[in-house]
């Protein structure tokens, strides 16, 4: 018999699901607003209803499904159990368990960077390898390990959480996560336009980027135009986060490394920076690691909560 399952991303604004086969063809992908009043209470029953109703839309029986996959901004444990997770209202929430109470179905569930992770591992930029380090570059930092084809979640459910490495001791200002000199700080897309702010303020250099309302893409855009005052920040960043992979791989030891989020659009010249200050500080067997950008860009959550499913 055939088999079918489902993956579900959870994010702070929107529920991104979708319908796959054994086979991991994607036959429908929707989205549901996240309901995140009343301390979230509305998130998995409405998410259990859209499922509910695309098995009766489909014409699926219920031994046809092997199961719902879902992924959580945050720590999880490998049983499903979440302790907190502040973008959702939730305080501690045993997942796996009520989602499967809800649809009748068995269900799988990890941390949204490492759940993407084994997507891009699976059917994108990490495919062939079972041995990936995920780096997302969006709002926050994130990081998804996968060691012989298993996610590494780490007894806290926080394996990965590369956003929070310590690279700063100079920085007054607090990271999200109450530290100071986090990764986060310096190599997200916040973090970048925050270096290219104070790269304007520290400068009277002309540059194109002046005059803009400062993003990640402004400075990448400013770099493929040769805007020495924008290449100075890439630098910078470059430097941050090839550092601080390198000690991640002399951890890890992986057969790829895979940049993803809404940063890595910014293409090759991205890696190049990363990997100019990745390998004078990797270790000698990690040097030539090779560097991918993530090829399923939103879709890696629900295509990698189908693997936890499919397996």
């Amino acid at each position: 018999m055939r088999k079918y399952c489902f993956g579900a991303d959870i994010g702070g604004t929107t529920v991104k699901l979708g319908l796959f086969d054994q086979d991991g063809i994607i036959l429908e992908k929707w989205e549901i607003p996240t309901r995140t009043e009343q301390e979230g209470i509305a998130i998995l029953p409405d998410m259990a209803a859209s499922i509910k109703e695309k098995i009766q839309a489909h014409g699926l029986a219920m031994e046809e499904i092997a199961g719902v996959g879902v992924d959580v901004p945050g720590p999880i444990s490998e049983d499903g159990i979440v302790p907190h997770t502040a973008n959702l209202g939730w305080g501690y929430k045993e997942v796996t368990k009520e989602l499967s109470e809800l649809t009748g179905l068995p269900c799988r569930a990890g941390n949204d960077a490492n759940v993407a992770a084994l997507g891009e591992m699976w059917l994108g930029g990490g495919k062939g390898h079972t041995n990936v380090l995920l780096i997302t570059l969006g709002t926050g930092v994130g990081g998804g390990i996968v060691v012989d084809g298993r996610i590494l979640t780490g007894v806290h459910g926080a394996g990965g959480e590369i956003g929070h490495i310590h690279v700063d001791d100079e920085i007054q200002e607090c990271c999200g996560c109450g530290n100071r000199g986090c990764l986060e700080q310096f190599a997200s897309a916040t973090g970048i336009a925050r270096l290219g702010r104070k790269a304007l303020e520290e400068s009277d250099q002309p540059s194109v980027m002046r005059g803009q309302e400062m993003s990640a893409k402004v400075v990448f855009d400013a770099v493929k135009e040769g805007d020495e005052l924008a290449i100075q920040v890439a630098e910078s960043f470059g430097k941050y986060l090839g550092k601080a992979v390198a000690g991640m791989t002399a951890v890890l030891d992986p057969e790829i490394i895979v940049i993803g989020g809404g940063v890595s659009k910014a293409g090759p010249i991205l890696l190049d920076y990363v990997r100019k200050y990745y390998k004078p500080c990797a270790f000698k067997s990690a040097k030539e690691t090779p560097f991918a950008l993530a090829e399923l860009g939103n879709d890696a959550g629900i295509y990698g909560c189908a693997k936890l499913i499919l397996g």
